[in-house]
């Protein structure tokens, strides 16, 4: 049954729709709240799969059941609510042994999560909450499929940098792809983009270096790339991209990202308390901790919410830290502990000069005063929270789209350095503690490294800020999906 605004109030309904891992639900419940606070009339519902809906809301969960159940936000005067979809899987996708496991939930999730997603959406119209805008993130290509068939517009919202983008957009389009395809094994060979400075192919994205093999386990993440792309070149007039960055981080990439309509409007940081499927420990004796230790003076490390850690990792991270002299916190996250069988007593043996934990609020920890270097694996969501917080950087990515943004942390705003791990891929020890002294020290090159990052502070929060350059690409984004919703007849 088909209801017309002019037989049911109009009001803004965004979907957001996300990836099932804290990287990518982190930056879309950051949005939704964004979205909440630009448009105070709209509604907006969140979605993730039915197992990393039930890590957010572990409370709301009922009795006995494996099912997630709905979650609403009362701080928005229930304007927000979260709803999650199927991906076919009881579990969702977990670490294994099996090394074609995540290409099988890959399978499930394309499989399941559109039809999941039509389901809520007809249950929202039938519920007089019609939605008017598909918001989606980037392992999500049929979500505009889901929308255009329902009439609704739709926007990617593109969680990386507009300079990854960038790379796979002329990946797919230009001969660029062929160059690439054919010296994938070769790190050491320049290649050139539009818009960017020369590459080497060990600095791209990994899934265009390292997963485009169908015996890849990660095969169905490049194709999944491939796929979005695709989609983006199907949609009409012009896709539009959201982008988590700010027009002044990327003006070159930005303006070579192709053919489409094209909003900068990030970084999108937290606005206050923000759900996620991990949860920090109780913050009093970190931040107590941090409280009593001199401006500067400490070290943070986290290498975000999917890297494994084997044990030599771990011992040679550890001695580093100790060897700089220097006070740290340190993140190792319980499933890494587990992992290793890291008893609690025997790490803090080994921890005299640090504090451990678990998780951590992140921007709580780089906002303070204390902090002076990020130790970090370059995930995007991380690089953007210390630029945001004026911390320097130690970068050690590992893949995807984290060697890119290792380059621009390095060579573009030179707020930071880049760690070197041996031929076995560990960062050791003296690496560590080289890294710490060149961001730390008394230096000309640390000082630098330092004025730079309060620098490009200043730049992000005026971007973000009230008439930034981001707020008015969000807010345009917002008055034009409620110029096109307002000329929609909703199912």
């Amino acid at each position: 049954m088909s209801v017309s605004q002019t037989e049911m109030p109009w009001r803004q309904h965004f979907l957001v729709l996300t990836f099932p891992f804290q990287g990518h639900i982190a930056p879309a419940v950051r949005l939704a709240r964004r979205l909440l606070a630009a448009a105070p009339d709209a509604l907006v519902t969140f979605s993730t799969t039915e197992t990393a809906h039930a890590r957010m809301f572990p409370a709301k969960q009922p009795d006995g059941g494996a099912a997630a159940a709905a979650a609403a936000d009362d701080k928005d005067g229930g304007r927000l609510e979260f709803i999650p979809f199927s991906d076919g899987t009881e579990a969702g996708y977990g670490r294994s042994g099996d090394p074609n496991a995540f290409n099988t939930y890959m399978a499930s999730f394309h499989g399941a999560g559109p039809r999941s997603v039509a389901a809520i959406a007809d249950a929202l119209a039938a519920r007089g909450r019609p939605v008017t805008c598909v918001v989606y993130t980037l392992l999500l290509p049929w979500a505009a499929a889901v929308a255009r068939d329902r009439g609704v517009p739709s926007a990617l919202y593109w969680i990386q940098p507009a300079a990854v983008f960038s790379i796979y957009h002329h990946y797919f389009h230009s001969h660029v792809g062929a160059v690439v395809a054919e010296h994938r094994h070769d790190p050491s060979f320049v290649v050139e983009f539009p818009g960017l400075p020369p590459q080497t192919i060990g600095d791209l994205p990994s899934f265009l270096t390292d997963s485009t093999d169908p015996s890849d386990m990660l095969y169905s993440a490049y194709i999944t790339i491939r796929d979005l792309i695709d989609t983006l070149d199907g949609e009409g007039p012009k896709a539009t991209v959201l982008v988590n960055t700010c027009q002044e981080m990327e003006v070159g990439a930005l303006a070579a990202m192709g053919a489409y309509d094209v909003l900068p409007l990030g970084p999108v940081l937290p606005s206050g308390d923000e759900s996620g499927i991990f949860k920090p420990e109780d913050d009093a004796e970190y931040m107590e901790w941090l409280d009593a230790k001199p401006a500067n003076s400490v070290v943070y490390v986290s290498f975000g919410s999917l890297a494994s850690m084997g044990r030599e990792q771990l011992d040679e991270l550890l001695l580093g830290l100790e060897e700089s002299g220097r006070p740290y916190l340190c993140v190792i996250r319980k499933d890494v502990k587990v992992a290793l069988a890291e008893e609690e007593a025997e790490m803090h043996r080994r921890v005299k000069n640090g504090v451990v934990v678990e998780w951590c609020d992140q921007v709580q920890v780089l906002s303070h005063a204390a902090v002076g270097c990020f130790v970090t694996h370059c995930g995007w969501n991380s690089t953007l929270e210390s630029v945001a917080s004026g911390v320097p950087m130690v970068c050690v990515p590992r893949m995807s789209d984290q060697r890119m943004n290792a380059q621009l942390v390095v060579r573009e705003w030179r707020v930071g350095v880049r760690a070197q791990v041996d031929g076995g891929g560990v960062l050791r020890a003296a690496e560590v503690r080289r890294c710490v002294d060149e961001v730390m020290g008394n230096s000309e090159a640390a000082a630098e490294l330092r004025q730079m990052a309060g620098k490009w502070k200043g730049i992000v929060a005026e971007a973000t800020g009230k008439g930034g350059s981001s707020d008015q690409n969000l807010m345009a984004f917002v008055d034009g999906a409620k110029i096109l919703g307002c000329r929609l007849v909703t199912v």
